[in-house]
């Protein structure tokens, strides 16, 4: 498959022309309606430091139905004495930098460059990208952030300083999706963290197919809050 060259207008080619690695295009820029435009075809960017904006929709899919979500035993025990402070939209910036500077395992270096940065942090003031942070006293000890556009949220990046912070943090927001109506969550690419919940691979067809089902649909934007159950384990009970 051709590797598209972005024009200056916000268009994108057709996701079914991206090649086997799932990259598709090259090029444009990280404005927020070209950002979103992107979302709502299943195209998203990723890309190093010293790369230019790459632009990926991949095949599989790696997607969570929010009806397979699935919490371990070790989790419950968790999630029930709530040892974490569960926030939401309170420290997006820190979140991000969080994310971004967590050494990881399978990558040197980290695809949040100074650009994308800025791109998420305008789209959290615009009230599309959010976070969920995982909070001892005043110290933020893990987190994730993501986009919501329509009826589906586009999960980004997540870490953790302290064990199960993460993993606590996701297992509130995706109980809250489930109380505002969402059922879906795109993982974009494979994660054995994401895995564990019950996160499996689509076809990017099938993918496409879900999203244009859930785009046009209110997008709840603004600033989140969790409703007080979820954020004190009351739920979990």
């Amino acid at each position: 498959m051709p590797l598209f060259m972005l024009p200056a207008e916000h268009l994108f080619p057709d996701p079914n022309l991206a090649r086997d690695d799932g990259l598709l295009a090259i090029g444009g820029d990280l404005a927020p309606e070209r950002v979103l435009l992107g979302y709502s075809q299943g195209i998203f960017p990723w890309y190093s430091e010293d790369q230019p904006v790459l632009w990926h929709s991949p095949d599989p899919r790696f997607v969570l139905f929010l009806d397979e979500f699935r919490i371990g035993r070790s989790l419950k025990k968790t999630l029930r004495k709530m040892p974490f402070e569960i926030r939401m939209d309170t420290a997006f910036e820190r979140v991000l930098l969080n994310c971004a500077s967590v050494p990881r395992t399978d990558q040197d270096g980290t695809w949040i460059t100074r650009d994308m940065h800025r791109a998420y942090t305008r789209l959290h003031e615009l009230g599309f990208a959010h976070s969920t942070e995982a909070w001892v006293g005043d110290d933020l000890v893990g987190g994730l952030y993501g986009v919501s556009l329509g009826g589906m949220y586009f999960g980004e990046s997540m870490y953790a300083h302290t064990s199960d912070a993460s993993k606590v943090a996701f297992a509130c927001l995706v109980t809250q999706l489930k109380r505002w109506g969402f059922d879906l969550v795109d993982s974009q690419v494979f994660t054995e963290h994401l895995e564990r919940f019950g996160a499996r691979d689509i076809s990017r067809e099938a993918f496409l197919e879900l999203l244009q089902a859930r785009i046009p649909q209110s997008t709840h934007r603004g600033k989140w809050t969790l409703d007080t159950d979820i954020a004190s384990g009351e739920v979990f009970r």
